[in-house]
Formats: C-alpha cells, structure tokens, sequence
C-alpha cells in the first residue's frame, strides 16, 4: 500500500499564510494613512484620548527601539536577518495543524514583513506611531510590533497546550 502523501500546504498553513498577508497589508496601509492622510509626520503628534496618541516616530532598530541600525551596513544586516526568519517560518507555517499556531505564525510573519522587510529596506527605519505613553507604557510602535508581539505570546500559549508542541512533529 502507498504512503499517504502529506499536502505541500496544510489548511491551516494557507490560513497562515493569508493572515500574512491581511497583516502587513493592514500594517502598510495604516502607515500610510499616518504619512499621506493625517500628515503625521508634519505634525509630530495628535491626541486621540487622554491615555494614546498617535506620535510619529522613525525607528531605526529592531523593536521598541532597540538593537539601533544606522548604517547601510547594519540595516543591511537587519533585513537579511529578517528574511532569514521569514523564510523559517513560511516554512513551518506550511505544515501548521492547529489553528492557534497558524494564527500565531501568520501574525509574527506579517509582523516581520511589515516592519523589518518592507519599511526598512524601503525606508531604512521603521514608522512607528501607536502611543499609549498616558498609560504609563514607554514605547511607540505599529500595527506590525503588535502583531508580532501577540504572535508570540499564543506561540508560548500554544507551546503549552497538551498534545502537539509547537515544533511540528509527523507521525
């Protein structure tokens, strides 16, 4: 009897992927409703609510400002490091079988793609301009930094459920 052959792409892993893709899509397009609608970048910042503001800030690190990259050098760096990792994870995205870690990866690789391939190969830096400094939080980030921030968290999460671990294992 012939093994079954495995799918390239899980359901799942194509959830993934398409989470990917609504990610940096929403991140890119906030930043440029930041830059070409809301002028952020004359302005400086504009209260919203007494606790958040939107602040323009250019980024030049890794996330929250740190790791700085102010070389071509070291933003070089940055982005064949990110690509590296976003390769990784298509990668293990495709054989994803659990929805909590295909929403897990597909947010952390939207994230990345947003923020550490597109801004910073097109820009050099990062827009960030989420400011939430009224609750005392002392970083301004985007819509990316939040995806891969949450990603993250339910990849721990999910590490921790019975049964599968994170890694994919084949039976």
């Amino acid at each position: 009897m012939a093994p079954v052959k495995q799918p390239v792409v899980t359901p799942w892993g194509l959830y993934a992927y398409v989470l990917a893709a609504a990610v940096t899509i929403l991140d890119q397009l906030s930043k440029w409703w930041i830059l070409h609608v809301v002028h952020l970048d004359l302005k400086g910042q504009v209260a919203v609510l007494p606790v958040f503001r939107l602040t323009m800030v250019m980024n030049p690190g890794v996330s929250f400002g740190l790791l700085r990259a102010d070389t071509a050098l070291g933003r070089g760096l940055l982005v064949g490091a990110a690509l590296v990792v976003v390769i990784a994870l298509i990668v293990w995205a495709r054989r994803a079988d659990r929805p909590l870690f295909a929403t897990a990866l597909g947010l952390v690789i939207g994230g990345a793609l947003g923020n550490n391939l597109i801004d910073r190969a097109r820009l050099g830096e990062v827009i960030d301009f989420l400011d939430f400094s009224g609750l005392h939080f002392p970083w301004v980030f985007n819509v990316a930094d939040s995806a891969i921030s949450v990603g993250v968290v339910l990849l721990l999460w999910d590490s921790f459920l019975p049964g599968k671990t994170a890694v994919d294992k084949t039976a």
